[in-house]
């Protein structure tokens, strides 16, 4: 999956993949793979980036054009599992509407939610083909 906008916010920033490998500690090619969409930059590493940089994660996923924020983003598996319950309760699904829509077993979404497991990059994505107006931002819970 790929994130939208990652290689247009690191060019913005003028700097080059081999840097923000080393500010990750990954080899070149995985940094190179997360901007390309062979591979899924995990939501740790991609809260990160958005909190050094200021960028809206919204933005980075393609959602928003608004680029820039003023925050932390939360990577605390409890508060993102209670925005996600929050989140499910308020559209009316059930754990397992949400899993087979994601294509997940219901214990695994459940693990999600309870904050013991941090939610997939993906799995965001995902949410946003579900939830109507979805927003990344609600889910990371922007603390200022």
């Amino acid at each position: 999956m790929i994130i939208k906008n990652l290689r247009y916010s690191r060019e913005s920033l003028d700097i080059k993949q081999k840097d923000l490998a080393t500010f990750f500690g990954v080899h070149r090619s995985t940094y190179s793979g997360w901007e390309t969409g062979k591979d899924t930059i995990p939501i740790n590493r991609l809260i990160q980036y958005a909190n050094t940089y200021k960028f809206n994660i919204d933005y980075l996923y393609g959602f928003s054009n608004d680029k820039s924020f003023i925050g932390t983003y939360s990577d605390d598996a409890k508060i993102i599992g209670e925005n996600l319950r929050s989140l499910r309760k308020k559209y009316g699904y059930t754990q397992q509407q949400i899993a087979n829509k994601l294509n997940c077993g219901r214990s695994t979404y459940a693990l999600y939610e309870s904050g013991k497991n941090i939610i997939l990059t993906e799995f965001l994505y995902a949410l946003s083909k579900i939830y109507p107006n979805f927003s990344v931002d609600y889910i990371l819970k922007k603390q200022k």
